[in-house]
């Protein structure tokens, strides 16, 4: 029972994608349950900040509590789910555009679904379905560090955000060049959650397209071949495309383009929040300081252990359940409230400076610190010698 508890604590997430893609389902008020769900992230990760439980850990023979088979199923149902997500947001965007009368039946003679949709609930549904469309996330990140079926699954989950790039360049550039500039997905000191969305999901794409360009030139094969990850990795998006444009024409694109928009944006604002403005020497060691950790209760169960970076990072292909910490720098606070405070890039660099003051203090190496020096100036990151 307690290796049970332990797992299905990692359902949070699962859970609440399912229940906002029955809200869109039923219509009508229903479609700002999404919304308020992130709203209630927000307010528990804020409340449960305190708390920072380990992972799901070890019994006495040496064996993981984690259950391989039932995660791992959940991971690869989560695909069809996001597909589901999608298909419905578009049979609304249908009704929309028909024009279908708004009417309301009872299921079960308990529960009210509403046929057709007014256009604020539609906007409404879109951003609903682009910040739990953004959670799979979670799930293609964790499957991107496997190889074969499991890596597929990982970039085809991606391709629904338009991000199948992200599968290739998270592993073999994010995880070679964290900390450094050549990371793309590394925010320097200085640069808001808003211009990092661009420029970090502009870069990963930029990188896989480059290293795909090399490869193929290498097997004297064009870069306009099937063979072409960057370009098969686009063709992944494709359905999500014809679907919406299918369901809606240019108003199916514009849900579309909200939804791909809200997801994408909160990949880059993980990457942002993981590794904001810190450090590495172009080829010194990947180390523990490179790395922000979260991991309070509510942000570790959702999240699904992705704020362990550091353990994550030293252990790629080490799975959520057995990831811990090992003594990286830790924000202390979660990811749903830390997002909410880099949405005001004023006050996000305000708190984050003195932390950045801390680890050049406590963590950075000597060459390091020579760098954040020049960036501190660049950035006007400048704190009282005195500070805590």
């Amino acid at each position: 029972m307690k290796k049970l508890l332990i797992n299905i604590r990692y359902w949070l997430a699962p859970v609440l994608i399912l229940v906002t893609l029955a809200s869109i389902i039923l219509g009508g008020m229903f479609v700002w349950v999404g919304i308020a769900l992130f709203g209630v992230g927000i307010i528990l990760d804020t409340i449960t900040m305190p708390f920072h439980p380990p992972g799901a850990g070890f019994d006495d023979n040496g064996d993981t509590m984690g259950m391989p088979t039932l995660q791992n199923t959940v991971m690869y149902v989560m695909l069809p789910v996001f597909a589901l997500l999608q298909i419905a947001l578009a049979w609304r965007v249908m009704q929309y555009v028909d024009g279908t009368a708004i009417t309301t039946t009872m299921l079960y003679g308990m529960i009210p679904m509403t046929n057709g949709i007014t256009g604020l609930e539609l906007a409404v549904a879109a951003a609903s379905t682009g910040i739990f469309a953004g959670i799979g996330i979670i799930y293609g990140h964790e499957l991107s560090h496997t190889k074969g079926f499991s890596f597929v699954i990982s970039r085809l989950m991606m391709g629904l955000s338009g991000s199948s790039h992200f599968a290739y360049a998270h592993v073999y550039n994010h995880h070679l060049e964290l900390a450094h500039e050549d990371d793309p997905a590394t925010s320097p000191r200085g640069r808001s959650i808003y211009r990092h969305f661009w420029l970090s999901h502009m870069g990963q794409s930029k990188f896989l397209f480059r290293m795909e360009q090399t490869r193929l030139a290498k097997l004297g094969k064009s870069f306009l071949s099937t063979e072409n990850r960057w370009i098969r990795g686009y063709f992944m998006s494709l359905p999500t495309l014809v679907l919406f444009t299918y369901a809606g024409g240019v108003m199916g694109i514009a849900a579309m383009f909200l939804v791909l928009t809200i997801s994408n944006f909160e990949l880059e604002a993980l990457n942002y929040m993981e590794h904001y403005g810190l450090i590495r020497e172009k080829g010194q060691p990947i180390d523990y300081r490179h790395s922000w950790d979260n991991s309070n209760l509510f942000t570790s169960w959702f999240f699904i252990e992705i704020g362990r970076q550091g353990d994550h990072h030293d252990r790629g292909e080490t799975h959520f359940w057995e990831l811990d910490e090992v003594g990286s720098p830790n924000a202390r606070w979660g990811y749903f409230t830390e997002f909410t405070v880099a949405l005001i890039p004023p006050l996000y660099h305000m708190m984050m400076k003195k932390k950045l003051a801390t680890w050049d203090r406590d963590f950075a190496t000597e060459g390091e610190l020579e760098i954040a020096n020049r960036i501190n100036e660049q950035a006007g990151y400048v704190v009282p010698e005195n500070y805590a």
